[in-house]
């Protein structure tokens, strides 16, 4: 533990600089992914009020870092003032996907085919209706439910709770079909998007 009062010695400050100056070189190399980054070491400064890098008021970012070397250890506070992220705020706020930061094309490309390949439930509804519970409780078989829709109704196509198009109930051969009468609704659309 360093002693108050007494001043750093040349071989602590030769360590200390040291240190420095390999977390400098990880920290460009944590930031050149997304742009190329210089540290460089000005100065050490000892005395914490000559240490100032920017106003009290402004924001800054505070990194707080654990090290330890065999069965002695600290810690290191980096401090980012705001205003030196600011030219790569838009950079930041990129989602990171694969291993690049921003649009990953070959990760687009694979999504993109494993989604034409998926299967998916689609429900083709008549039609709906409520009823009360003791309505249900008392159904029995044989029972006989009306339904709201002609044999001219359009049907909705639905995937889950998500309404994806309207179309027409038929027959093809000996199948039951659905002629699909418009195209996919907006709302379905950004679903669509949102979960890609």
């Amino acid at each position: 533990m360093r002693i108050e009062g007494r001043p750093y010695t040349t071989i602590e400050r030769v360590l200390v600089q040291r240190m420095v100056e390999v977390v400098l070189a990880d920290a460009r190399e944590a930031f050149e992914p997304l742009t190329p980054v210089t540290f460089t070491l000005d100065r050490l400064e000892t005395n914490p009020r000559f240490a100032a890098i920017a106003r009290p008021a402004n924001a800054a970012i505070l990194v707080k870092l654990r090290i330890d070397m065999e069965d002695r250890g600290g810690r290191i506070e980096l401090l980012l003032p705001y205003a030196t992220l600011e030219p790569i705020r838009k950079m930041l706020l990129q989602q990171f996907m694969g291993e690049k930061f921003g649009r990953d094309n070959i990760w687009e490309g694979h999504l993109a085919t494993e989604l034409w390949t998926t299967q998916m439930e689609v429900r083709a509804v008549l039609d709906e209706q409520q009823l009360g519970l003791k309505q249900v409780l008392d159904l029995k078989v044989g029972d006989t439910l009306m339904l709201n829709a002609t044999p001219d109704s359009l049907i909705e196509l639905r995937a889950g709770v998500i309404p994806l198009t309207r179309g027409r109930m038929g027959r093809r051969n000996a199948h039951i079909a659905v002629r699909v009468e418009a195209p996919l609704t907006p709302h379905a659309r950004q679903a669509v998007q949102r979960s890609i």
